[in-house]
C-alpha cells in the first residue's frame, strides 16, 4: 500500500473490509435524494492516459500485463468513483459508460483514505487500484499517472496463477490474516551488523550498474552478487526471503516505472493531460526519476528508511539484470521471489 508519507510504494493484499457493506446499505437513498455527481475532467485525463500508455507498451515490459484487470477507485475528499470493475457492490451506483475510457464508472461516499496509493481485493474480491486525487497523495500529474502504472503492475502479478499460495508458502506472515504484515514485519532494520553488511551490498550493486558497459563491469557484477551473499549470512533464513520478497515485489514494481518511462521517450501525451498546470514531460520526469531513484540504492540505509530502501535495490537489480539477462522477465512469474536467480552471474 503507498501512502502520502515520502510517496512510499505500498502494496496489501487483503479481505474487502466488512464495514463497507454495513456503511452503505443506505447509499441508494442517499442518491435518490441528489443529482448524480461527476468526475473532475483532470481525474478522468489522468486515468485515461495511464491505461492508455499500459494498452500501448505495457506487453513490451511484461507479457500479458495487457489481459490483467485494470479496475480502479479513484478516492475524492468525499466520494469514491470505481472504474472498469467487472462486478461492483451494490453499494455502488451506476454514473455513467465514460466516453474518454470508454469503461463503465459507478460512484459511493468515500470509504478508503483518500491519501491511498495502494491495490488490493477491495471491491467483490477483485485487485483494485485504490488511489486519491494528485492534490491528496502530493503527486503531480505525470508521477501520478506512472505510480498508476506500478499499481496496475501489482494488478498483473496478484492475478497471475499460483501468487497468493506461494506468498503463503513463505511462512512469514505470523498468523496476520490481513496481509499487513507485508508493511509491519519485524526485519532487523536497526541491526549495525546487518546495516554493514547492507551498506557494502547497497554499494557494489551501484558501482555494477554504473559500470554497464565498462570493462569493470564483469567485476563489479560478480562483487554485487558477493556482498548481496554476505548480507544474506548475516540475516536469519525468514528475514532474507522477506528482503527477498520485498525486492522481487516491490523493488520490480519500481523498475517497472522506469522500463515505463523510458518507452514514453518520444511519446505524445492527450491534450488532455498536456494542458493540466502540473504536467512535466514524460522524458524530463524520466531523468528525474532515474537520478533520484539511483542515487538512494546506495544512498539509503535500513536503519534510516526500513523497508523503502527495498524498492530502489529493486530498480537496481532488475536493470542490472537488463544486463546480464535480457530475457529474465520471462522467467519473474515463473521463479518467484529472489531475482538472483534469474542469472547465474547474481547468484
Amino acid at each position: 500500500m503507498r501512502f502520502q508519507e515520502n510517496h512510499m510504494r505500498r502494496s496489501i493484499r487483503t479481505i474487502i473490509i466488512p464495514l463497507c457493506v454495513f456503511v452503505f446499505i443506505s447509499c441508494p437513498v442517499w442518491d435518490l435524494a441528489q443529482p448524480k455527481p461527476s468526475m473532475r475532467n483532470e481525474d478522468r485525463f489522468r486515468i485515461s492516459e495511464a491505461m492508455k500508455i499500459s494498452r500501448l507498451f505495457g506487453e513490451q515490459i511484461w507479457k500479458g500485463l495487457d489481459k490483467a484487470p485494470f479496475a480502479l477507485i479513484l478516492v475524492t475528499d468525499s466520494l469514491e468513483f470505481l472504474i472498469n470493475h467487472p462486478t461492483p457492490t451494490q453499494d455502488f451506483l451506476f454514473l455513467k459508460n465514460d466516453s474518454l475510457f470508454p469503461l463503465p464508472v459507478y460512484y459511493r461516499k468515500a470509504v478508503f483514505d483518500k491519501h491511498f496509493l495502494a491495490t488490493f481485493p477491495a471491491v467483490n474480491g477483485v485487485n483494485t487500484i485504490v488511489v486519491g486525487t494528485p492534490e491528496n497523495t502530493g503527486l503531480i500529474s505525470p508521477v501520478w499517472i506512472i505510480t498508476v502504472l506500478h499499481e496496475h503492475f501489482h494488478q498483473f502479478v496478484n492475478s497471475s496463477p499460483g501468487y497468493f499460495d506461494s506468498v503463503n508458502q513463505l511462512d512469514l506472515s505470523g498468523g496476520d490474516k490481513t496481509g499487513m504484515w507485508m508493511l509491519q514485519y519485524p526485519f532487523p532494520y536497526s541491526d549495525s551488523t546487518v546495516n554493514y553488511f547492507y551498506r557494502l551490498y547497497s554499494r557494489s550493486l551501484q558501482n555494477a550498474l554504473f559500470s554497464a558497459g565498462k570493462d569493470s563491469f564483469a567485476l563489479h557484477v560478480k562483487s554485487s552478487a558477493a556482498a548481496r551473499k554476505q548480507v544474506q549470512q548475516r540475516l536469519r533464513p525468514a528475514d532474507y526471503k522477506y528482503f527477498s520478497f520485498q525486492v522481487w515485489q516491490e523493488g520490480i514494481a519500481r523498475y517497472t516505472e522506469y522500463k515505463f518511462l523510458e518507452l514514453l521517450k518520444e511519446y505524445v501525451p492527450s491534450k488532455g493531460v498536456a494542458s493540466l498546470p502540473d504536467f512535466i514531460p514524460f522524458e524530463t520526469y524520466r531523468t528525474l526519476f532515474f537520478k533520484a531513484h539511483s542515487s538512494r540504492i546506495a544512498g539509503w540505509m535500513l536503519d534510516e528508511h526500513a523497508r523503502e530502501c527495498f524498492y530502489d535495490i529493486g530498480l537496481g537489480e532488475g536493470l542490472l539484470l537488463d544486463q546480464v539477462n535480457p530475457n529474465w522477465r520471462d522467467q519473474y512469474l515463473q521463479e518467484r521471489f529472489y531475482v538472483e536467480r534469474y542469472s547465474d552471474k547474481l547468484r
